[in-house]
């Protein structure tokens, strides 16, 4: 007699159902390490930090599922924290648009981004490493190369480090929105049946009469405001912004997304895999960090993860 697998479990993905089990094992090894490590305060503040990284992941899917990468996350990231931070400092009405001023930066960058890949047709590799170089020199003038002296707004704090319901995180609830539009736009809408299609064969698309060139600067665009809106929350987490505060998540937003599943060639990944791909790279951030294993380690490590799962899943055939 077969035993048959749960429909939602058969539909998972071999790399998500790994990533899970991944997760399993990452805990069942961290309570070796700390007792407190399965307590719910401590995961639950494992969450709230996946929570930044949930953010830049969400956008970096959208780029990906394309066959696209973006490169300018780090300071884009900046550029959000930064630019909302001057803005708090502008009276009441600027505290009041911190946050989407802080936000629409990200997205303008993400826009010229997408703009270049789209219509001028560079390489997203080769585009969005100009754009962030470009983001690091336009704060480096703003700033002149020092920590700049403006202030987060109550409700940055209150959004990145408060606890409104249950004492679970704000940020977990921002995250919880933000996954809920993505999965209801990847699923349930045309834009989201455009973005496989294009990444599986994107001359096929544009021969079908989808808009190809839009559909890739939109995701751009969203890529850059989540990123920017990623560094708005870290600078009301930090109470302050500061040079290359985006520099750390680059290759932890791509390991979470390959390690959830998606290719990186496009046209394949769910939105399920990315969430566990994001809480195994934060709780393996958390047991290196009590391991005592030093930045340049961990970098090693995210580098061979990506490696790893290319090698895996990375030449598989997209779907036809």
């Amino acid at each position: 007699m077969t035993r048959t697998l749960p429909p939602f479990i058969a539909r998972l993905d071999k790399p998500v159902l790994a990533a899970f089990g991944c997760i399993v094992l990452l805990l069942l090894v961290g309570s070796l390490y700390s007792s407190s490590f399965l307590s719910p305060e401590y995961l639950l503040k494992q969450l709230q930090v996946a929570s930044f990284l949930g953010l830049i992941a969400t956008g970096m899917m959208l780029v990906i599922l394309l066959g696209q990468i973006d490169l300018s996350v780090p300071w884009v990231v900046t550029v959000g924290g930064m630019m909302s931070t001057a803005a708090a400092g502008w009276g009441p009405l600027g505290e009041a648009l911190a946050i989407p001023f802080g936000i629409l930066c990200g997205m303008a960058m993400g826009l010229i981004s997408g703009f270049g890949v789209a219509y001028l047709r560079v390489p997203s590799m080769i585009f969005t490493l100009g754009m962030n170089a470009v983001a690091q020199g336009l704060m480096v003038i703003r700033t002149g190369g020092f920590a700049p002296q403006d202030h987060t707004t109550d409700m940055m704090h209150f959004l990145a480090t408060g606890a409104s319901i249950l004492q679970i995180p704000n940020a977990l609830f921002v995250w919880a929105a933000v996954a809920a539009g993505a999965v209801f736009i990847l699923t349930r809408t045309t834009y989201g049946r455009a973005v496989y299609a294009i990444g599986n064969r994107e001359r096929a698309a544009y021969l079908s009469g989808l808009p190809t060139q839009r559909v890739m600067m939109l995701a751009f665009m969203a890529s850059g405001g989540l990123s920017a809106f990623a560094g708005v929350l870290l600078a009301g987490y930090s109470t302050k912004a500061y040079q290359s505060m985006g520099d750390p998540y680059l290759l932890p937003a791509v390991a979470a997304v390959v390690l959830g599943g998606t290719n990186i060639l496009g046209g394949r990944g769910s939105y399920i895999g990315t969430i566990a791909g994001v809480i195994l790279i934060t709780l393996l951030q958390s047991i290196l960090s009590v391991m005592q294993i030093d930045e340049a380690g961990r970098q090693l490590i995210y580098g061979s993860v990506i490696i790893g799962m290319l090698l895996v899943y990375g030449r598989q055939k997209k779907a036809s």
